[in-house]
């Protein structure tokens, strides 16, 4: 083992990857075989884990940004010893049911820090986990908290726009724990980088107030001297510029797009095998270097030790939420506090737009829930994200618990996604929905991952009026309703607001949006009751007297207007039941009794203040809709409501159609 080099060990990453990558018939050995000799520094040399308790709370992370890249992490996790990382699981990468799916997969494997694959997100996670260490060791301290977080990003990332949004971030709030290794190769999918970009990264990253660096990264003490002399800045982010030769060891391909993402060929990686020295067959890792791996992925075992010795110094409660903030007791606390706010909403019966009825809900829990952290992206006012309770996070100093994220809603919701999987912290905030549009594919990552993230998107409908149809959210309701384990909050008043708070808050592996909105609605629900309602994701709120003639199903800022029309029928003589839907996606979840008790057999009747897209599989073939069918308009609210025919009396005459 005395005789296993640097050069051995990352030779046996390369051989790993371009065995995987041809078996496969698919994938991206370039990436993995010119960052092998910067990831063996960093593995063997720098980064606190224990391949044996890959939980470790205190543990550096280290996030894979360019994902394509996967067979990288994958050997990584092989070689140290991760469980669940067998050499079977190398073999079956990217098959069916494997832990080594073509891009990294959170949850498939201890040691998937988070899913990367979309370019640059990798970026805006390990921002959020660099932020969420600062926060947790801001209240629990050194011995508990203080680890680095370790991105390693290509070209592609750093070209993608929410890398720009997230190091700015980064570099505003100096968050000196947080290391870029920057894979510069100067190769992209079509070629040479200066097809597209020509800028110099280290002075974009300076001018954001990140240290900067730059090395040759087949120089394994040049890469260490860097990483360490990253680790000694403490007031400042830092990137390490690692010059490297895609597919390095590729006698004809090293260098060239064409080992970016497709197999080398067998005869390439016989001569990889030859110019490397590495003569051992297909996913063959010789005991000695293996071994000597393997010692790297206990390196730490004594600093584990000696912070679950201080880790037992906690009180058990304090331990746990260390990972998860929201334990029985929490949830019991949560559920006490809706019932309280509820009750005073009740009894106070004001008309109140939800953004505000939201704002004063969150007076109630922040104090109850630890590791509930807030923010906006500039639009704190607006949105109602801030409470008395909160204290801002300012540069350097991160005791608060609300961020202000500036005008980086991609980067904000790619850093709360860091910062739920570091654990240990329920983020949320807060944008207007329309703008849900920019920070989309971090939604849609928060879902795929299973991550709790509340996100509050206000103004939620052509009730914010004058600002026009640039702001007036028509199709996002629908966008969002279709990404797969994303829940899709719309209150109808004060007390559904508190009811999917306490739902938002209490559901672990789905991400909630919050849709609120601007303008005043008056109180649906004055009888006060316990049961959360909008658990089931709708109910109904109003049933007459006699059976059915029609009902009018309606979500949000229209329940009210529903509530109105069924009024005007009854003086008709038209009996008619209103449901409530502030979530569809829970309603879906129930069973089909109580799906059919709600919607009854009647003519149904459906009312938004957004596109019809989705409205189908509750109205039925037979069923009307009222709402938008086109973008807004700049005036008042109550005028664009008449505009666009989205008004009780509206509704009572589609309702009377259905039923002549």
């Amino acid at each position: 083992m005395a005789d296993v080099t640097h050069k051995d060990m990352a030779n046996a990453i390369r051989a790993l990857a371009m065995d995987a990558v041809q078996q496969a018939k698919s994938g991206h050995p370039g990436m993995p075989m010119g960052m092998a000799d910067v990831a063996t520094v960093l593995f063997t040399r720098f980064l606190k884990f224990d391949a044996a308790h890959p939980d470790w709370p205190d543990r550096d992370r280290f996030v894979l940004s360019a994902g394509h890249g996967s067979m990288l992490l994958y050997a990584l996790l092989y070689l140290t010893g991760y469980p669940d990382m067998d050499i079977g699981e190398i073999e079956r990468f990217r098959q069916l049911g494997s832990r080594t799916a073509g891009h990294p997969e959170y949850g498939h494997a201890p040691g998937i820090e988070t899913t990367t694959g979309p370019l640059g997100q990798g970026v805006g996670n390990a921002v959020g986990m660099a932020l969420a260490e600062r926060l947790q060791n801001a209240r629990y301290g050194d011995d508990i908290v203080s680890h680095f977080t370790y991105c390693m990003a290509g070209d592609g990332c750093l070209m993608e726009g929410i890398s720009q949004e997230a190091i700015s971030l980064a570099g505003h709030l100096k968050l000196g724990r947080l290391i870029v290794l920057f894979d510069d190769n100067q190769i992209s999918i079509d070629g040479s980088t200066d097809l597209a970009v020509s800028d110099d990264q280290l002075q974009r990253f300076g001018a954001s107030g990140w240290h900067t660096a730059a090395v040759d990264g087949h120089d394994p003490e040049a890469v260490a001297l860097a990483i360490e002399n990253a680790r000694n800045v403490t007031d400042q982010p830092s990137i390490v510029a690692c010059r490297t030769v895609i597919g390095y060891g590729a006698p004809n391909k090293q260098g060239t797009a064409s080992t970016h993402g497709a197999p080398l060929g067998d005869e390439e990686i016989a001569g990889a095998r030859e110019t490397l020295g590495w003569p051992h067959a297909p996913f063959v890792i010789p005991d000695e270097i293996l071994a000597v791996w393997r010692d790297a992925g206990l390196q730490n075992r004594a600093l584990f030790e000696r912070w679950t010795e201080a880790a037992q110094k906690l009180d058990a409660e304090a331990r746990a939420h260390l990972i998860d903030p929201v334990d029985a007791k929490v949830a019991a606390a949560i559920s006490e506090a809706v019932a309280i706010i509820k009750a005073e909403f009740s009894a106070e019966g004001a008309k109140l737009a939800t953004r505000q009825s939201s704002q004063k809900v969150l007076e109630r829990l922040v104090p109850v829930v630890p590791g509930l952290i807030g923010g906006s992206a500039d639009l704190t006012g607006s949105v109602g994200t801030l409470t008395k309770q909160h204290g801002t996070l300012k540069t350097g100093d991160f005791a608060g618990n609300y961020i202000h994220y500036g005008v980086r809603e991609h980067a904000m919701g790619a850093a709360m996604n860091g910062m739920a999987l570091h654990g240990g912290i329920v983020p949320y905030a807060g944008t207007f929905l329309v703008f849900s549009d920019y920070c989309r594919p971090s939604i849609r990552l928060s879902a795929l991952m299973e991550q709790r993230v509340v996100y509050v998107m206000t103004h939620d409908s052509i009730g914010l009026g004058e600002d026009g149809p640039t702001h007036q959210p028509v199709e996002q309701l629908a966008a969002l309703r279709a990404i797969p384990n994303l829940n899709v909050m719309r209150p109808a008043d004060s007390v559904e607001c508190a009811e999917c708070w306490e739902i938002a808050l209490n559901t672990k592996s789905t991400p909630t949006i919050m849709t609120l909105t601007r303008q005043g609605l008056p109180l649906l629900r004055t009888a006060q009751t316990n049961d959360n309602l909008c658990a089931k994701g709708a109910y109904v709120l109003l049933e007459p007297e006699a059976s059915r003639d029609v009902t009018i199903l309606a979500t949000g800022s229209e329940v009210s207007l529903a509530v109105e029309a069924a009024k005007l029928l009854a003086e008709q003589g038209t009996e008619a039941a209103v449901v409530s839907m502030p979530s569809w996606e829970l309603f879906e979840a129930q069973d089909p009794a109580y799906q059919e008790a709600v919607l009854g057999s009647a003519p149904r009747v459906g009312v938004e203040a957004a596109v019809e897209f989705g409205w189908q599989e509750w109205l039925g073939p037979k069923g009307a809709f009222i709402g938008m069918h086109g973008f807004g308009a700049s005036a008042p609210a109550g005028d664009l409501y008449k505009h666009f025919g989205i008004t009780p009396e509206a509704v009572a005459a589609a309702a009377r159609e259905l039923i002549v």
